[in-house]
């Protein structure tokens, strides 16, 4: 999600302590491999599909064995009113780093990720788009994961956060974005032993066919973050075929739309018009990138949109 500036820090705190001794209780096997392998990047899963082992982002989230277990945890991610999705401890090694990369995937467009740290040392820093901070043990950051970002463990100690996502409700957003008071008197959520929270996890929302309205909304925001790396007679020319090609294709979905509805009639003439656009688009794409991320544009086409379109035959009646 893109945010107005690369980091905020959430005036709230949390028992540091207690975060540690759950954390610290988890079995060996709770912690898996990095879903991209990432060396020394290992995560244990708190909510995901059906509470399931899984890395999945479609399907209805639950808490998994391990967050049952971590009574505090929940009471922290309840403590913020907000409806979650896929979240995890992830821990990274030391004297390793995630690599610098923008989260470009259809999950992010709308999904803030929300770190808290639990173990941790001064020599981790986290970095996004030239700015560099230490997210401290007990804090809450959140940041702009559409930004190039990466994050540095220059410690001796495994570094371990809580991360978790949320489209985030509105009192959530006022609470990142409004005025801080002086950290001394910034509140900090003790453990209550009686205190068994649910948690509000998110709902399968995909339909069969995505509606014409959330298309053009995509498309809309990459045509707008269309750049050149490179301003020339060529990648102009690109540039605007590209832009041709991705306002037709929308005025196609719609009409596909009106006459078949989204619930998943007439899948067929959806996945041609899915394949013709990958096919005329995947010339045009030498040069052209996104303006924030520099990240390819018909990349973020493919991550962001074409994947997304038509889902999986399971969801049609």
């Amino acid at each position: 999600m893109r945010l107005p500036r690369p980091f905020y820090q959430l005036p709230v705190l949390f028992d540091v302590e207690r975060l540690q001794a759950e954390v610290a209780a988890l079995p060996a096997e709770a912690w898996v491999a990095h879903p991209d392998r990432l060396r020394g990047n290992s995560a244990a899963r708190l909510i995901s599909v059906d509470g399931a082992e899984t890395d999945a982002v479609h399907g209805q989230m639950l808490p998994t064995p391990w967050l049952m277990a971590m009574p505090y945890l929940r009471q922290v991610l309840a403590g913020f009113g907000v409806v979650w999705s896929r979240s995890r401890l992830m821990r990274l090694a030391p004297g390793v780093g995630v690599p610098e990369h923008a989260d470009i995937n259809y999950h992010w467009h709308t999904r803030v990720r929300l770190h808290i740290p639990v173990f941790t040392q001064p020599a981790v820093r986290f970095h996004c788009d030239g700015q560099s901070v230490h997210m401290a043990a007990g804090e809450a950051w959140i940041f702009d994961n559409w930004r190039r970002h990466h994050v540095e463990n220059g410690a001796d100690q495994d570094r371990i956060h809580l991360v978790a996502d949320t489209t985030g409700t509105a009192s959530f957003w006022r609470f990142a974005y409004g005025q801080s008071p002086p950290r001394d008197r910034w509140p900090t959520l003790a453990w209550d032993p009686s205190a068994d929270p649910e948690l509000l996890t998110e709902n399968d929302q995909r339909m069969p066919i995505m509606p014409a309205a959330e298309a053009q909304w995509l498309v809309e925001d990459l045509r707008e973050e269309l750049s050149l790396a490179v301003d020339t007679p060529e990648t102009r020319m690109r540039a605007a075929r590209l832009n041709l090609l991705l306002e037709s294709f929308i005025q196609d979905w719609r009409q596909l739309c009106a006459l078949h509805g989204t619930g998943g009639r007439g899948r067929p003439e959806f996945q041609r018009l899915i394949h013709a656009v990958r096919e005329a688009a995947g010339p045009l794409g030498e040069g052209l990138v996104m303006r924030a991320n520099s990240a390819s544009a018909l990349l973020v086409l493919e991550k962001r949109v074409l994947q997304h379109l038509v889902a999986d035959e399971a969801l049609s009646p």
